[in-house]
């Protein structure tokens, strides 16, 4: 990790990458790749597993089992490398694509599946790891990042927040509120954007005309900084970087993981329908998957050992995964009127007594 008096202000286009393409060292010396080998081991074990569970995910939905899902293949690195640094106390506020943040911290893939088929409220038992539920709002969730993060400050913590947003949220009033106050009050708060070139339908370049995502953060006067998304280890290392920096009283960084989303948006999208199959095959070459094992046999660190360790571990949690949704019952809805307040309201209660009746439910 670098000095953090030397986190530049204004960022440069290329970005920070420690593991080239073919899975061999880069000449980037400001940041070490120095981890232990079984922490090294253990970062592709994690994006393997997100990989499979993501599949089983959206084998789920296919069959019926899942309302919706977003895919976040093609994005392991990005998402395994910021958190795998974090403390277990800092606290994460996720958006909707972040599977790979949920296996790092332990979250079982059947409390995340509960979001998905929705028989709990943003994931069962988030906040026991330190993670905020999922959010389906685009780019709320970065100001309640911020707010958590004031708080720290004011109980004297040193836990950082970290705000996990896409490029089409920093077009969004709530992220540049989000950003402000951030800087202003030197929240210790990491905003980490995955770019992953499209919002749905809408291709980054029509998102900003600044010349990256980390350009926006000379405006609100704090560092920003672009790293490989798909190089997990720089990830890894940019993000350890900003959470120090942020640790120490200096304030936010706003960090652009250049990535991309290989599937759909979501099982209801069509992506065929905007993006060609060059663009496709382009980012096919980069997947940080294939990347990262052949950094590993370069290390010597590759072994049929761990292939078969995590093959294993992925058919287990697959398997528990299914059992978990598969034919799980409906919620009670009555939840969703008696877990707003700690006493519900005469309104709520009046809205619980109609809903009852349309559904022939009445108490």
């Amino acid at each position: 990790m670098t000095e953090l008096s030397q986190m530049p202000m204004t960022p440069g286009l290329a970005p920070v990458q420690l593991i080239s393409p073919d899975g061999t060292p880069t000449a980037e010396d400001r940041y070490s790749r120095e981890l232990p080998a079984e922490t090294l081991c253990w970062l592709y074990e994690m994006m393997a597993l997100t990989r499979e569970l993501d599949a089983e995910f959206v084998n789920l939905q296919r069959q019926g089992e899942l309302a919706l899902f977003p895919s976040c293949r093609g994005q392991e690195a990005a998402q395994i490398g910021a958190t795998a640094c974090l403390r277990k106390t800092d606290w994460l506020f996720p958006q909707y694509r972040e599977l790979g943040v949920f296996i790092v911290r332990g979250i079982p893939p059947g409390h995340v599946g509960a979001m998905w088929r929705g028989t709990w409220h943003g994931g069962l038992d988030f906040v026991t790891k330190c993670c905020a539920p999922i959010s389906i709002p685009v780019g709320t969730h970065a100001l309640h990042a911020v707010g958590a993060a004031m708080a720290a400050q004011r109980l004297g913590e040193d836990s950082v927040t970290v705000a996990f947003i896409g490029d089409g949220a920093t077009s969004e009033g709530d992220v540049h509120e989000a950003l402000n106050v951030a800087a202003v009050f030197r929240a210790p708060c990491v905003f980490y954007v995955q770019n992953n070139q499209w919002a749905i339908s809408m291709p980054v370049c029509k998102q900003t005309a600044a010349p990256s995502i980390a350009h926006k953060a000379i405006g609100y006067g704090m560092p920003g900084i672009r790293v490989d998304g798909n190089d997990v280890l720089a990830c890894y290392e940019v993000m350890a970087e900003a959470a120090a920096r942020a640790r120490a009283g200096d304030g936010p960084t706003l960090i652009e993981a250049v990535t991309y989303r290989l599937g759909p948006h979501t099982t209801s999208d069509d992506p065929t329908r905007y993006r060609s199959q060059d663009e496709l095959d382009h980012w096919l070459a980069l997947d940080p998957i294939p990347r990262y094992r052949a950094y590993l046999e370069g290390q010597g660190l590759w072994s049929d050992r761990l292939a078969d360790r995590v093959a294993a571990r992925a058919t287990r949690l697959r398997a528990e995964l299914r059992d978990a949704v598969f034919g799980a019952p409906d919620i009670d809805v009555d939840e969703v009127f008696t877990t707003v307040y700690a006493e519900i309201t005469p309104a709520l209660e009046a809205q619980r007594q109609q809903l009852r009746a349309e559904l022939g439910t009445e108490a």
